[in-house]
């Protein structure tokens, strides 16, 4: 399972590097890399969604049982 976690972290960082990168530069850095690939390049968009919105699950869960 750690792993996973790792994949995850990962792939929020490179998305919010992105998301950066696209803000000030207008830079996609996904779509540079994947771009001959359109179904790849929407997949790892996916991904990093997936991982997003399961680290904010893990972040209010864990924050959850330290309370009590």
């Amino acid at each position: 399972m750690s792993g996973l976690r790792t994949v995850s972290k990962w792939l929020v960082i490179l998305g919010a590097v992105n998301w950066g990168l696209v803000a000030l530069l207008k830079y996609d850095l996904f779509m540079n890399l994947f771009g001959k690939w359109p179904g790849l390049v929407q997949v790892v968009y996916l991904l990093v969604g997936v991982a997003g919105v399961w680290g904010l699950y893990a972040m209010l869960t864990n924050g959850s049982k330290k309370r009590k």
